[in-house]
């Protein structure tokens, strides 16, 4: 139950939800942009987020596209992870959706919401980051298209009262071989120990870490340099190029996600037919 009233506003266009956005912050009060809602009303309901108003996005037919258009997959922040799973346009994004809490959480969680949400594992990024993704962005001066990066660094970088409208990947990366794998501390859907997906560009393997750091990441390793011969110098030359320390808490210490990462990284180099 969440204790406190708050104004609720629906609006079926980007400008009217800007525009709502600015008239609210305009008399010094608080608003969010609400889709799935999972993180906002746990984290309301135990008094750690409050807001005058929520701005419901899922009316805007920008924020609830899952389509293809020439060579490009546009997603709308709004689209919950059951519904990419069940679209099946993009192989990798799906089967690290499909991982992501149970199904009915992933009848709720959105695009959008993983991304930009406080919790700090953002799995459903990783896809985006491997493939250069761009994301539209709305704002009073408009909307904008940008590189993901952007929007998301180490920490979500939207400024107050920005929308994020939708993802725009490149169809050139979706059919890619790929991979994926996460492992928990014990239980097939729980929060990752270590989440790892790739993908193969040409002579390149881009590697999308979630789990091993505090923030998910990228790391990209040109296929043709790997040496067959020394596996371990090999993962230690990745993991020297993590760029922040590796987690230690609850769900293991960081030596042990260390040494699962290895062992991720060997079954991912294998299946890419290298270090056999």
């Amino acid at each position: 139950m969440i204790t406190f009233d708050f104004d609720y506003y629906r609006p079926d266009t980007i400008e009217e939800a800007i525009n709502v956005y600015k008239k609210i912050t305009g008399q010094e009060k608080k608003a969010i942009y609400y889709a799935g809602g999972t993180e906002i009303v746990s984290m309301s309901r135990v008094n750690q987020l409050s807001f005058d108003s929520v701005i419901d996005i899922k009316a805007i037919p920008e924020c609830n596209v899952i389509e293809t258009k020439d060579d490009k997959l546009i997603i709308g922040s709004a689209v919950c992870l059951t519904r990419i799973c069940d679209f099946g346009g993009y192989p990798l994004l799906g089967a690290v959706c499909r991982r992501i809490a149970e199904h009915t959480a992933r009848d709720m969680i959105t695009l959008g919401g993983n991304i930009l949400g406080k919790i700090q594992y953002k799995e459903a990024i990783l896809p985006l980051l491997l493939t250069d993704s761009k994301v539209t962005v709305a704002g009073t001066a408009g909307k904008s298209e940008k590189p993901i990066d952007r929007i998301f660094n180490e920490k979500p970088l939207l400024n107050a009262g920005e929308l994020l409208v939708n993802i725009i990947i490149d169809k050139k990366y979706i059919n890619n071989p790929y991979s994926h794998s996460k492992k928990t501390k014990q239980e097939k859907i729980d929060y990752p120990l270590v989440t790892i997906a790739s993908v193969k560009n040409d002579d390149e393997i881009r590697i999308g870490f979630s789990g091993l750091c505090v923030y998910p990441f990228r790391l990209d390793i040109i296929f043709g340099n790997i040496d067959n011969t020394n596996p371990e110098s090999e993962i230690n030359n990745i993991l020297n190029r993590v760029p922040a320390p590796i987690v230690n808490d609850i769900l293991g210490s960081a030596e042990y996600r260390e040494f699962v990462t290895r062992n991720l990284l060997i079954d991912l180099f294998n299946y890419y037919g290298g270090m056999n």
